[in-house]
């Protein structure tokens, strides 16, 4: 029986606001001194993305994204204090106001938890989680980032240490989240359930997904 179901948050629950996005970019990179093109960001991140590499252990290591954040700065044309400025982002993206929800967000928790079923977030950040919910009036029981935590996702304890919490066993809870490794196999992993979101199409291949939340309870067998 399902009795939980946990959320990633970013590109899942909420999104970016304009301050992380390529006009922030630019404005940040103007106190340091950078003129960074917003129209070479989105190959940028690409190729930032296709660098990345994890830490080998799945620690949670903030130098990785310090350093991925810096790439896209290059790639943007930023020559001059690169790290200093991927520094200050980097803290951007701890800010709970640089976040809006998606709209489907608030109303399917909101039917989740109507249903008697207990919530969970589940974040590879650095971000205040119980901070974030109150900025943005979700009711949850549980939080936990791999900041607090030490590991990332998909490594298992990270999902274990959420489902005590949550005083859940594994097979009565679910994932819900936008990334194949972390989010799904990582829960598969450690016997739960899990659901795809692909908002922004990045799993053309992928069948079992949802494009956004609305159909979540029906993928969860809900309705």
């Amino acid at each position: 029986m399902l009795r939980a179901v946990i959320f990633d948050v970013d590109f899942t629950l909420a999104k970016p606001g304009p301050d992380l996005g390529p006009e922030g970019y630019r404005r940040l990179g103007l106190r340091y001194g950078l003129d960074l093109d917003p129209a070479r960001y989105e190959d940028a991140r690409a190729a930032a993305v296709g660098e990345l590499k994890r830490h080998p252990e799945l620690d949670h290591d903030e130098e990785i994204w310090v350093l991925f954040t810096e790439r896209i700065i290059r790639g943007m044309g930023g020559t001059g204090d690169t790290y200093a400025c991927a520094v200050e982002m980097e803290r951007a993206w701890t800010r709970s106001a640089h976040f809006e929800l998606y709209e489907d967000a608030l109303p399917v928790l909101d039917d989740l938890r109507v249903r008697g079923l207990r919530l969970g977030l589940l974040s590879n950040s650095s971000r205040d989680l119980d901070e974030f919910v109150a900025h943005h009036g979700l009711t949850v029981d549980a939080v936990l980032t791999s900041r607090t935590h030490g590991k990332t996702k998909p490594h298992e304890t990270i999902f274990r240490a959420l489902l005590e919490r949550l005083d859940v066993a594994p097979q009565e809870a679910a994932m819900v989240g936008d990334t194949i490794e972390d989010d799904v196999e990582g829960a598969r992993a450690v016997g739960m359930r899990a659901v795809l979101v692909d908002r922004e199409g990045r799993y053309p291949d992928v069948a079992e997904k949802l494009d956004d939340l609305l159909a979540l309870p029906g993928a969860l067998g809900l309705r």
